[in-house]
Order: C-alpha cells, then structure tokens, then sequence
C-alpha cells in the first residue's frame, strides 16, 4: 500500500501554492462567513454562490443581523440558490447562536452539530477552518479524495459503511503536533483538490501531490472510486402555475405550504392539471387565459413540467389562499426560481 505519513503536509503545500486562495469567503477565521459559504455550497457550484455570498453579507453582515431579518428577507436573499431548508434552518441557525450561545459560535465540532442545519462535515469544516480542531470533513469533493487515496470500496450509499469512511478521514489529518498550524489549510486543501483535481472523471492524477500515497492511482482504476450502489431514482410531474397579474403589474401570489415543493416560498398558485387550474376562475376569466408553452425545472429527484397560464385580472379579485404582491414588493419576496425567472421576463 503506498505511505501516506506526508500526506497532510502535501495537501498543505499545494493548497498554499496550488489551491484556491482568492473566494470570498476565505483568508479568514469569521465564524459566521465560513458558516454561510459551507451552507450555500452544499449541492451548489462555487461559481453561483459568490454573487449570492457577498449580496447576503450586504444585507446580513453578522449572525445578529442574520437572526434579527424576517424569514421572508432571508428566503429573498435566498431566492435562486434552491434548497430552501438550508436557508430556513439558517435563520433558525442563527437565532439559537443568539439565543444559547450569546452571539458567538461554539468552536467544537461536536457542539456545532446541535445547531439546526449543522451536520457532521459542515461542523467540521468550521471548526477546523476556524478554531484549528483536528476533525475531519467529508462533503462529496472530500469524500471522493480520500476513498481513492485509502482504496476506500465499501459502498458509501450504507450508512452501515459512514463510520469506516470517517475513521479513513481522520487516518490522514495532521499530527496533533502540526494541528494548530495546518489544520485550515489542509480541510481547504482537501476540498480544492477534490474540486481541480481529483474530480469524478477523468481525474488529473499526473498533477496530483499525493499521487504517491494514492491506493486507486496505483491500481490504475481511480475512477471506480467512490463505489456507490445505489442509484438516485428520479421522477417527473406536470404542474399548471396560475399567472394571475393585474395592469398595475402586481401578481396574485401564494406561500407554499411545508413540507413539500418550494415549502414556505411564496409562488404563483399550482395545479395538477389545466382544469383544476381553470376552476377557480370566473367565465370571463377563462375566456382570457393563455397557457404559456412548458418547460422543465430540474430538481434533485424530480423534473418538474412545468406549464405557465397567464391571465389577467384586477387587483380586487380574490384567488383562494395568497394575495395580491405589487410590482415593487415580489422581488424581495423568497420565489422559486423558475417563478422569478417568469416574473422577471414579464
């Protein structure tokens, strides 16, 4: 088996040359920024979280400010990035930080997990990142890195196998000795080289620093790593969005209910079918409707098929559940994403 003993110090090398070193969340120990970046970047790409980063930070530049905003300003500030529990369980976050902990993260892996929205990995990150604790991460990038490095190939869709995966994690950290000075670097290290360099094809191994500890560069076959059985099963639904608006442009709108699709979002009123859609409009209502060609929305498990019906109506006319949201007042508004894109083209 190839040694690792220097593995941490190469991570660490490379990181301070090689890695990414210039993200706006970076270059500091901020409990709170390193938090709100390790929250957006789950099941979200580097490139679409900076613009989302710096504009929350604008508006919530603290955990204070964070927990004293509105859940509807936090999921407008939200509104794009998908996932919305994150963004819930943020405000909810930051309020318990207030609340338990007087404004100040903990700085402990294991209590960081109490918080809402905090799992293993994300506590990890900040604490290591932050407070220099010698933990491990294990977000997918890291994940795939150190399966391949250990020749990790039990199946990581068992949660049976989750415990192995960590205890191989924490085999390579720093020495308890170089824990202080390395630990942020080397969790950076660890997430930028499964970002550039050992990504899930066609990794580059020939630039790889740790290519000579690696169990899956030696065997020739890195790309069999990490060994997932079990397949995402995806489905589809069609859904008719009821596009109510009057001529002052202010657009009939309602909160989603939880759990469930686009939960406590605000969004124009949704049906399972043209009729049903049609139902809840007066004669002359539906003589006007126009529905707009489909489209899909990706969600995780699910593709949305999505079918817009314009209509339009004045500001009096009451639609069920929702209200009336003026021209000024929706894009504050936590939308779905492809409801704003919808608005915003109007």
């Amino acid at each position: 088996m190839p040694k690792t003993a220097d593995f941490a110090t190469r991570v660490v090398h490379w990181q301070a040359s090689q890695g990414r070193n210039d993200l706006p969340w970076q270059n500091t120990r901020d409990p709170y920024r390193v938090w709100l970046s390790e929250i957006m970047l789950q099941q979200t790409q580097v490139a679409t979280v900076k613009a989302y980063f710096v504009r929350f930070l604008a508006s919530c530049p603290d955990v204070a400010a964070l927990a004293l905003a509105s859940l509807d300003e936090v999921l407008g500030l939200w509104s794009g990035l998908g996932y919305y529990s994150r963004a819930r369980n943020l405000h909810r976050c930051a309020q318990q930080v207030m609340q338990l902990h007087g404004g100040a993260f903990p700085q402990d892996a294991a209590t960081l997990t109490s918080l809402p929205g905090i799992g293993p990995s994300t506590a990890a990150a900040i604490a290591s990142l932050c407070f220099s604790e010698r933990v491990a991460i294990l977000d997918a990038n890291v994940k795939r890195v150190v399966t391949r490095v250990r020749g990790f190939d039990a199946d990581v869709s068992v949660a049976a196998n989750g415990r192995a995966l960590w205890d191989a994690a924490s085999s390579l950290l720093p020495s308890v000795a170089r824990a202080q000075a390395d630990m942020a670097r080397y969790t950076q290290g660890m997430m930028d080289l499964g970002a550039m360099v050992c990504t899930p094809k066609k990794p580059a191994c020939a630039v790889c620093p740790v290519q000579v500890a690696c169990v899956a560069f030696s065997a020739g076959d890195p790309e069999r790593y990490p060994v997932r059985s079990r397949k995402l099963k995806r489905s589809s639904q069609a859904i008719w969005m009821l596009w109510a608006q009057s001529h002052a442009g202010a657009v009939w709108l309602a909160r989603r209910p939880t759990p469930g699709v686009w939960a406590g979002l605000y969004c124009l009123p949704l049906f399972d079918s043209e009729a049903a859609l049609r139902l809840v409009l007066g004669a002359p209502a539906q003589e006007q409707l126009l529905c707009d060609p489909a489209f899909v929305h990706v969600l995780t498990h699910k593709d949305l098929h999505l079918h817009p019906c314009r209509v339009p109506l004045t500001h009096k006319t009451e639609l069920g559940e929702g209200r009336w949201v003026s021209a000024e007042e929706w894009p504050t508004l936590g939308l779905p994403a492809p409801v704003r894109k919808l608005l915003e083209r109007a």
